[in-house]
């Protein structure tokens, strides 16, 4: 396995073992976060396609500011919301009008009353992957690569080029509404 900077200098010398290690390392997670912003495996699969063509074409342009899994995700990222801008014209990822306040959920369920067989349920995982589909396009995003991804807080910052603030906002108004719409589902467990 090559370091980074390796990686980088035999990628530029176009070797083939290093692309390889690049897309066996990259292509499953880009993979993940294309599927969950469009909701479609298709669509998917032709960002990942896109972004290491992308990458082929533009590694020129990469400067080493950050890890190239970073730019990897940062590319496919936009690349999925290009797709989804053709899509939904009209789609806006601001937040809109932010008093600061944070939504208070209309249910609340104590969840640690359930039993531990229920969390590791495929049936929990199907309605946990609903629930996340139901996000706004800015939340899911932070969600699926904070969460999902397990990128740190300020990986998804630059991915997403937000504030470090700004993730953990809409992390957290991602968890409430994830939480609101799974309550119905543990209030039948409980």
């Amino acid at each position: 396995m090559l370091d980074e900077k390796e990686l980088v200098a035999a990628l530029r010398r176009r070797d083939a073992a290093a692309f390889s290690q690049l897309f066996a390392a990259y292509s499953d997670k880009i993979y993940r976060l294309a599927a969950g912003l469009l909701e479609n495996e298709d669509e998917a699969e032709g960002v990942v396609q896109d972004a290491f063509m992308r990458l082929i074409e533009r590694l020129d342009q990469f400067e080493g500011r950050s890890k190239l899994g970073t730019w990897l995700y940062r590319v496919a990222y936009n690349l999925s919301m290009d797709r989804l801008r053709r899509r939904r014209p009209l789609l806006t990822l601001n937040d809109g009008d932010d008093d600061g306040s944070l939504p208070i959920p209309a249910i609340y369920t104590d969840w640690r009353a359930a039993p531990e067989a229920v969390f590791e349920s495929s049936e929990l995982t199907a309605e946990l992957d609903k629930a996340i589909a139901t996000l706004p396009d800015s939340l899911k995003a932070v969600f699926i690569l904070r969460e999902k991804e397990g990128l740190s807080t300020g990986e998804c910052a630059e991915v997403l080029c937000i504030s470090v603030g700004a993730v953990k906002v809409r992390l957290h108004r991602a968890r409430l509404h994830l939480r609101e719409q799974l309550a119905a589902y543990f209030q039948e467990l409980v």
